[in-house]
């Protein structure tokens, strides 16, 4: 079943620029994120009362979902979109990518988790394959008082996805499951980002035409509804160090549907990076000594 949800997880993070690309247009991004989100809490909100499954939280849970929401469905989505503003999207990807890290010392420091070197040192090659994927896209870019605002926005970006992962397994841990946080996290991550779309003065457009709407529904419905809980589910099930791995392998597979669907070219070095990536992910999930957390002993099944 873990196969399935990081499979699942990795081809559906790898499309969605796909819509986020057809996006593009007389809508603001900040307005379709709160689109994206706000209907994705609809939509979760209402199969799980149809279904009865639907968790009843205490006041403290709800506030772990309140900054939950804040973390991985408001500020986060804000740092990247700035953030490629100010740098190439390859560089965010690469900064995005840290995640893996991130989480294994955040583990470390928030749960008395001790970090497997398998982890630290797949996170690492996997981190130096994406940078081999995307060095001439780096390598064109010269450093700038913009580049240093781009790669800060970036990693507070990732911070605070690595933070929204720290708190889906705390309530995981509390009996709480994904897909009742997801659907109170996301609809307080679409209010508060709301509210700052009012404050910002961002317009709240529509574009009613096939591809706007068609692209909204792929990421409301496989992006998000599926995706974060496919993702979220697997922080729960095999740790937050090594679920983060999907932010290293869904560039792969973004880049293989560009070059069928843009014409991407392949180049020595972007093979050599492929390699190190995979190699990167056979650590990660090699099986390693024991450790505190038993969420983390969980292989890859």
């Amino acid at each position: 079943m873990n196969l399935v949800l990081y499979v699942l997880t990795v081809l559906i993070w790898g499309t969605t620029w796909i819509a986020l690309k057809l996006q593009l247009g007389n809508v603001a991004i900040e307005a379709s994120i709160v689109y994206r989100f706000g209907l994705a809490a609809l939509i979760l909100f209402a199969w799980l009362l149809i279904s009865r499954r639907l968790q009843p939280m205490n006041r403290r849970g709800h506030l772990i979902c309140l900054a939950q929401g804040l973390c991985l469905f408001c500020v986060n989505f804000i740092c990247f979109l700035n953030a490629s503003q100010w740098v190439p999207s390859g560089l965010v990807a690469v900064v995005f990518s840290t995640a893996t890290l991130w989480n294994a010392l955040n583990s470390r420091l928030f749960f008395g988790q001790k970090i497997a070197r398998n982890v630290l040192s797949g996170g690492a090659l996997g981190l130096l394959g994406l940078g081999l994927l995307f060095w001439p896209e780096l390598a064109a870019r010269k450093a700038s008082h913009q580049t240093l605002i781009g790669l800060s926005l970036a990693l507070l970006g990732t911070l605070c996805f690595s933070a929204g992962n720290m708190l889906s397994s705390l309530q995981q841990k509390n009996g709480l499951r994904p897909l009742t946080t997801n659907a109170w996290g996301m609809l307080y991550g679409a209010l508060m980002l709301g509210a700052w779309c009012l404050f910002k003065g961002v317009p709240f457009s529509i574009e009613w035409n096939q591809r706007y709407i068609g692209s909204l529904l792929y990421l409301v419905i496989p992006g998000s509804v599926v995706g974060f809980t496919a993702y979220l589910t697997l922080v729960g099930r095999m740790g937050p160090e090594r679920a983060a791995y999907c932010t290293v392998l869904f560039p792969l597979v973004a880049l293989n549907v560009s070059a069928v669907m843009e014409g991407y070219q392949w180049t020595a070095p972007a093979l050599v990076g492929l390699l190190a990536v995979m190699a990167g992910n056979v650590l990660v999930f090699r099986k390693g000594r024991p450790v505190a957390a038993p969420a983390s002993k969980v292989k890859l099944a």
